[in-house]
């Protein structure tokens, strides 16, 4: 039984290979009682800010999973900036454990900071699917493994920390910005795990509250009618979804 959170593809795709039964976690939010039994459970799911998604982490402080195995696995595309030892922490801090944490490197998609046509330049290079055998081999076998944060991994996150800080839109000072190109299909709608974006009188209106930071709108938009507010990105005309996963699955994953 594996759980997981997508945006662009990735940690869908990763979550396909360790297990058939998958279960989308915005989905499972929905629900009022969450009690989970299998003789493995796992987690799957993007690092933001070298740390799993609020999403993620409310899902799991909220539900109860009865298990002999319990992992959870990261994507990321730079540094991981030490994420394992960082949901290592998280975990201790509300009652909970792992038995197996590690993280995968695959396409980063981190608008603004990354051209993502240079990214899939690097896509082959960072040798996913043998990445995602051994981490699959690893848990066939139980094994208990934390992944360690070296001190540039530790160095990239006190980096992040000072100058980026996390995403926090609000109403006052908004992320995103719709522009003319927009023709209302309600991609964004479908793609956001948080019920963020509405459309009225045929405008697209986003609540920033309650924004995660996923970027899933952006890069699914087929108008690239979002653009960031203040934020300059290095190739606007060029955004990802992992070519192994259709659009369609990430809408089902995520539609609220």
């Amino acid at each position: 039984m594996v759980f997981y959170f997508t945006a662009t593809g990735n940690s869908l795709y990763v979550a396909k290979q360790l297990e058939e039964e998958i279960f989308s976690i915005p989905q499972e939010m929905k629900k009022s009682k969450r009690e989970y039994s299998a003789k493995q459970i796992g987690i799957v799911c993007p690092t933001f800010g070298h740390e799993v998604p609020g999403i993620v982490k409310a899902f799991i402080k909220n539900s109860e999973f009865d298990t002999d195995y319990f992992f959870i696995i990261s994507t990321y595309g730079f540094h991981h900036g030490g994420c394992a030892e960082l949901t290592q922490e998280y975990l201790n801090q509300i009652g909970k454990k792992a038995d197996y944490i590690n993280s995968i490197i695959m396409v980063d998609n981190a608008l603004p900071g990354f051209d993502i046509e240079e990214q899939l330049l690097m896509d082959e290079e960072k040798e996913v699917e043998k990445h995602i055998a051994l981490i699959k081999t690893d848990i066939a076998k139980k094994k208990r493994y934390i992944q360690q944060a070296s001190e540039i991994d530790k160095e990239q996150h006190r980096i992040y920390l000072e100058r980026t800080g996390k995403i926090e839109p609000s109403r006052e000072n908004p992320l995103y910005k719709v522009d003319g190109n927009c023709v209302n299909c309600k991609t964004c709608i479908k793609v956001c795990p948080k019920g963020c974006i509405s459309s009225e009188d045929g405008r697209i209106s986003y609540d920033y509250t309650a924004c995660e930071g996923c970027l899933a709108c952006i890069h699914a938009c087929p108008m690239k009618a979002i653009k960031f507010v203040k934020l300059k990105e290095k190739n606007p005309n060029k955004h990802y979804l992992n070519s192994n996963i259709r659009i369609s699955e990430i809408k089902r994953a995520n539609n609220q």
